[in-house]
């Protein structure tokens, strides 16, 4: 269903900015894209290219994942502090907040600019938020400086945090169109890159620290970063137009050997109708039902990997008795698992398909939240780990499967801007999720439980199921066969889903399941009913190039 845009006024811009996607080009920055490099060094560009860029720009921006190690560090040096037991204590403890302010910069940033990604193309993009992380991180050494802790926030939390999130979607949406035919490896070789490098930069601030200070920390940093990111940013670039791999072109079309484009399915009955991602509009996307749907999917996704998890080290210390070495190798293994399934469950979706993923993945942490209270209060120590890890791969794997999922729904040209909009939800679970499990937890220590009983997590954990068992219904709904999108509603229907292959919809007539052979007719009825009125025209799809779709082209606007 196409969505009104307003004409005039502060909502006309804002409705231009998410309905303008397409990237112009002059025939000459064609043609330069095709090399990279100057002059004798330079040689034909490769797609290739993009994964260890890619790879290497994430992980400086998973950086911001090891904040955590400049907490007491910055906390000392702005506030002083006293001994106590023989350990230095900070008199204060307020750059924690730094982290949080970032993750909420990090999602709105993404969120605004992913349309502009779209418009400019990554490499101007991920310059412009390479630029705004090293102008946050000096801010931040100013603040240091000068015991300003004002500054510590602005500089690395608002400027640095809306740095990374431009970062972070720009090579993801360029690897997207890259590789039609391997969109789930893609999309979690990238991510994957983002958690490897939190744990990887994690080792270097506080031997740095030691060594010229935590001012010069910061500033060395930031202008190393600055460096090797600036030369990832050089090979970031989207395909020429006309662009195909493997049979197929950027929206996953398959073509034939002279470009034309085949049928997108593979039954006989679809000879003429084409992926419908190819031709959605960005504002029709965003206020389509699959994407809220998607949204909230992700949500609950998240939620148990950003709150439950980030208390990993005390559970282990406080519940399990473990001392603190022990811990802090239990929290390194777990960030191999996030990175493990980050590269897993996005290449299964290749595979296996990117709603059968969640599907298992939310089943999984399900199971694992309905079941952890149990395994915590018997203190069943390798059950724990086990199933933790387990928790911790299907977090992971949400972030690797989401730009793929994303980009197949709802096409290549949106994938920038709708993949910085659903970060969102992953910063309000992280922001809104800390807040109430810590007032939570904070509630049962005053009256009267200890850091030691294992009720203190056990109580969130419930609510923390209630979010990730909503998320699995929502995901159920999605409508990722072509068929499912498609086909008219019928009289009454509010929605529908498919379960083990049936065709099921839900209505004011109650839940009907439709048998293959009036599925069959139904589908049958309808792309004859395209072929009669669709004449053979030329389709000019945004972002994209003009293709002959030979009769095979969608009538008006697609309801979702």
């Amino acid at each position: 269903m196409a969505i009104k845009v307003p004409t005039s006024g502060p909502l006309a811009y804002i409705a231009h900015h998410y309905n303008n996607t397409t990237l112009h080009r002059t025939d000459a920055q064609i043609e330069k894209e095709k090399t990279l490099g100057v002059g004798p060094l330079s040689m034909p560009y490769n797609r290739w290219l993009m994964f260890p860029a890619a790879f290497i720009f994430q992980a400086i921006c998973g950086s911001l994942y090891a904040w955590s190690v400049f907490n007491d560090p910055i906390d000392k040096e702005l506030y002083g502090f006293k001994i106590e037991k023989g350990k230095q204590v900070a008199l204060k403890h307020n750059a924690s907040v730094t982290f949080y302010i970032a993750v909420g910069f990090f999602g709105l940033s993404a969120a605004i600019n992913g349309p502009w990604l779209e418009r400019v193309g990554p490499r101007k993009a991920s310059l412009v938020g390479t630029t705004l992380f090293l102008v946050g991180n000096m801010v931040a050494t100013i603040g240091i400086h000068f015991k300003l802790i004002g500054l510590v926030y602005f500089g690395y939390g608002v400027i640095g945090g809306s740095g990374l999130g431009l970062c972070y979607i720009s090579p993801v949406s360029a690897l997207q169109k890259w590789f039609p035919d391997r969109r789930g490896v893609a999309a979690g070789f990238a991510v994957c890159g983002f958690g490897a490098g939190s744990i990887a930069l994690a080792k270097v601030p506080l031997p740095l620290a030691a060594a010229i200070g935590l001012t010069k920390t910061f500033m060395t940093l930031g202008f190393a970063y600055f460096a090797v990111m600036f030369l990832c940013c050089l090979i970031f670039r989207v395909p020429p137009p006309g662009f195909q791999v493997n049979g197929m072109d950027m929206y996953r079309n398959k073509v034939t050997s002279n470009g034309d484009i085949e049928a997108f399915n593979t039954d006989k009955t679809a000879s003429n109708v084409r992926n419908p991602a190819a031709s959605l509009a960005l504002i029709d996307s965003i206020f389509s039902s699959e994407y809220r749907l998607i949204y909230l999917m992700f949500f609950g996704n998240s939620i148990a990997g950003l709150v439950f998890l980030s208390r990993l080290a005390n559970i282990v210390t406080d519940i399990f008795g473990k001392d603190g070495n022990t811990a802090t190798t239990i929290v390194s293994i777990n960030g191999g698992f996030n990175l493990a399934g980050r590269l897993f469950f996005s290449t299964a979706s290749d595979l296996l398909g990117r709603k059968n993923c969640y599907i298992v993945m939310l089943t999984l942490q399900v199971v694992i939240l309905a079941s952890l209270p149990t395994i915590m209060a018997v203190k069943n120590y390798p059950a724990f780990l086990a199933v933790i890890w387990i928790l911790t791969a299907c977090y992971g794997g949400g972030f690797g499967t989401i730009p793929a999922f994303l980009c197949d729904m709802f096409g290549p040209s949106n994938i920038g801007a709708l993949h910085g909009i659903i970060l969102t939800a992953w910063a309000i679970a992280g922001v809104g999720g800390g807040l109430l499990f810590t007032g939570v937890y904070n509630n049962l220590i005053n009256n009267g439980y200890t850091i030691n009983d294992s009720w203190i997590y056990s109580k969130n954990l419930y609510w923390i199921l209630g979010v990730a068992s909503i998320g699995f219904i929502f995901i159920m709904f999605v409508r990722t066969n072509i068929r499912d999108r498609l086909l008219p509603k019928a009289d009454g229907e509010f929605t529908r889903t498919r379960f083990f292959g049936k065709f099921i919809r839900i209505g004011s007539f109650g839940v009907k399941v439709l048998s293959k052979d009036q599925e069959d007719r139904e589908w049958a009825e309808y792309v004859e009913s395209v072929s009669q009125s669709t004449p053979s025209t030329m389709h000019e799809v945004k972002g994209a190039q003009p293709v002959a779709l030979d009769n095979k082209d969608l009538p008006g606007k697609m309801e979702l």
